[in-house]
């Protein structure tokens, strides 16, 4: 791999890095300041996270047809991320749950636009061959970022909810200035879209197929989505804010140090065994997560984050395949975010549902997503080897 694209796609994974600590350091406060200093309930705080979802799966859409129009617009990617300094200011300005919802609906609007341009840039820019290891790898330095935003969240609560915002919006900005010189130095390898040729490049996996599973995906684990996990861990369990946000930073850093082995197995082997196995794992999580003892939450949220995590560049290198890939890629992020809005919600409004006390005090919450647990293991189980 010569230097410029080496570099090029080194920039975009620490951009991935930097990004992560940005918004990871942003979730948890904005959480616990909904929650406890806006006293939200929580439905408001499920509403808060999944404005942000909705408001980035429509804008998912807009990056990948942005792209077929021009080339030059992925530095519009860039700009949206450094627009996101500027929106998380907004947050200590905010003196009810509905203001913090309009403010996150933004920022999803900046994200839906910047992330999908930058998994697009990564997955073309790389040699097929090692396309879903190397994309495992920006993901996994994300999950890096999300370890240490957790742990800078934890160690800044005495400069108190504004200036924890002032942190995040440097890091914002610093985000978007290595995703400029990145896509200048990848600029000739960003083909949005491919003539459709009988002996070109083709998706490995059914593209239809791959969308019906992310989004069954998506939906199951969405109770690991942004500020409702927080909640509900330190809830469930009787955790506080710090100890809850560093843990759930271990736990999703363990998921994707280990998610990098499932993507170098589909590399050099089988992708269709490997989105079994996630299909699995995923559909396994949300029973596990229910039973209100610290082993089987934590272990519940570890294996929807590591079915998740594995999935997303197995998935990605697939379509990247696909003769219209930035739009497949923008498609996939605005399906994923739009599933797990409605997970998101279903949580949020099942929450009053309260628990079921036997052997074992059952979250009934989580138990509702049994039929897409089922749905999602049968259709995983169901793709061709």
């Amino acid at each position: 791999m010569e230097r410029k694209r080496l570099v090029g796609i080194v920039l975009l994974i620490i951009s991935a890095f930097t990004g992560t600590i940005a918004f990871r350091l942003a979730t948890p406060a904005i959480a616990f300041y909904t929650r406890d200093t806006l006293k939200a309930s929580m439905i408001a705080v499920s509403l808060v996270s999944m404005s942000f979802v909705l408001a980035r799966a429509f804008s998912s859409i807009l990056g990948g047809l942005f792209l077929e129009k021009g080339k030059k617009l992925v530095y519009l990617g860039a700009m949206a991320m450094m627009g996101n300094a500027l929106a998380v200011q907004l947050y200590p300005l905010t003196s009810s749950w509905l203001q913090v919802v309009g403010i996150k609906l933004l920022n999803g609007f900046l994200n839906g636009i910047s992330w999908p341009i930058a998994q697009f840039v990564i997955a073309v820019a790389t040699p097929k061959e090692i396309r879903a290891r190397v994309t495992a790898i920006y993901f996994f330095f994300g999950s890096i970022a999300s370890l240490l935003g957790n742990y800078v969240y934890a160690y800044t609560i005495g400069l108190g909810f504004s200036g924890q915002m002032w942190i995040s919006s440097a890091f914002f900005v610093l985000t978007g200035l290595i995703m400029v010189a990145s896509y200048a130095l990848l600029y000739e390898r960003i083909t949005p879209k491919r003539k459709k040729t009988p002996d070109g490049e083709r998706p490995s996996l059914n593209p239809k197929r791959v969308l019906i599973i992310a989004s069954l995906m998506a939906i199951i684990v969405a109770f690991t989505s942004g500020e409702i996990t927080y909640v509900y861990v330190s809830e469930a369990l009787g955790l506080s804010r710090e100890r809850t946000a560093v843990l759930l930073g271990w736990v999703g850093f363990l998921s994707a140090l280990l998610s990098y082995f499932v993507s170098w197995i589909a590399d050099v082997k089988s992708e269709a065994k490997m989105v079994k196995l996630t299909a699995l794992l995923a559909g396994l999580s949300p029973l596990l997560a229910s039973v209100k003892t610290a082993p089987t939450v934590f272990l519940g949220v570890f294996l929807a984050l590591f079915a998740f995590q594995s999935f997303r560049p197995i998935s990605r290198k697939v379509l990247a395949s696909y003769h219209r890939s930035s739009l497949a890629i923008g498609g996939i992020n605005a399906l994923q975010n739009l599933s797990t809005f409605v997970g998101g919600m279903l949580f949020g409004f099942a929450y009053s549902l309260g628990e079921l006390h036997g052997v074992v005090t059952l979250n009934l919450a989580l138990l509702v997503f049994l039929p897409f647990s089922i749905g999602l293991v049968v259709e995983g189980l169901s793709l061709a080897d």
